[in-house]
């Protein structure tokens, strides 16, 4: 029995299982190595990785993962989790395999559906982006665009004016606030508020926004609205409780409401934080803390002490 299986290979997973192998806990890390960062050119916000690809931060962390013995890395999905009678878990895995593992670690991430406009799953994470901390500033000094008409979307697209002096909010036929469209008219922001027919590009470089009606705009980026969901159904069958966005519910140390059963990264939350954190640095330091929690659960466990983290689960 392994001491943990970490399903999921992205940053938190990775994170996690080089904690708790530098502790010598035996950990089993399944990685089917469908990061949802995959279309981006580059990770950012990352200290002494800004700018590396996803693939190559992938590479450097299993690299690092493989001097730690007690890491075992499989290139394998969990198809199902079961709570043991006699405690611990077991996971089944997509090769026919299974596992048994005392503490569970879900780091299954999250996936992103692209409501539109049409065209724009081509050029996702190439010049169609949704987070300006990842492509803000990539896109400094070039004409960008922002889809949408609710009070986020104006919010956004007067943060982009810092970025670049020209930004035009694209409203996508939805009517605009007219308090919030004299704000974006104040502060050199342009609106288009016809429906949106279609991006055009050349490749995964954005060209222009065709509109049903009226000229096209010339654009080099543009910045929609995405709707993440769960990648993996494994918390919900476990019967880890959630928010209504479809987030695992997690404490500050990620314990989910499930003994035994942690969750990091982007696909897990705690109450205060409204949305999910896309950072990639942010889901590698919520899997470095959830490792070290697990660490100190099993201590207590091996030598029946008191555990001063039992009672800050949710």
């Amino acid at each position: 029995m392994f001491d943990t299986v970490i399903v999921g290979g992205g940053p938190a997973g990775m994170a996690a299982a080089l904690t708790l192998g530098r502790t010598h806990r035996s950990v089993l890390l399944l990685d089917a190595e469908e990061g949802r960062n995959a279309p981006a050119e580059n990770v950012h916000n990352f200290l002494t990785r800004d700018g590396t690809a996803p693939a190559q931060f992938r590479k450097l962390g299993r690299e690092e993962l493989a001097a730690y013995p007690a890491v075992q890395m499989k290139p394998s999905t969990c198809t199902a989790a079961y709570v043991l009678d006699e405690g611990g878990f077991r996971v089944d895995l997509s090769d026919g395999g299974a596992a048994e593992a005392r503490r569970l670690l879900l780091a299954t991430g999250l996936t992103d559906e692209l409501p539109g406009p049409r065209g724009v799953e081509a050029l996702w994470g190439r010049s169609a982006f949704h987070c300006p901390y990842c492509h803000g500033y990539e896109c400094s000094g070039k004409p960008i665009a922002v889809i949408g008409a609710e009070p986020a979307r104006v919010r956004l697209a007067l943060q982009l004016s810092r970025f670049a002096a020209d930004v035009v909010l694209c409203t996508g036929g939805e009517p605009l606030d007219p308090a919030l469209g004299l704000k974006l008219e104040s502060n050199g922001v342009a609106v288009r508020c016809e429906a949106i027919a279609r991006l055009e590009a050349t490749g995964d470089q954005l060209e222009q926004i065709v509109f049903e009606s009226g000229p096209p705009l010339a654009r080099d980026a543009v910045f929609v609205v995405n709707v993440p969901r769960q990648r993996s159904d494994l918390a919900a069958r476990l019967g880890c409780a959630s928010f209504a966005d479809g987030c695992v519910e997690v404490n500050e140390f990620g314990q989910t409401s499930v003994a035994g059963v942690y969750a990091a990264g982007d696909m897990a939350r705690r109450a205060t934080v409204p949305v999910p954190m896309a950072a990639v640095i942010a889901a590698a330091a919520s899997g470095t803390v959830a490792g070290a929690v697990i660490d100190q659960d099993l201590l207590c466990a091996d030598f029946d002490l008191p555990n001063p983290l039992a009672q800050a689960r949710g």
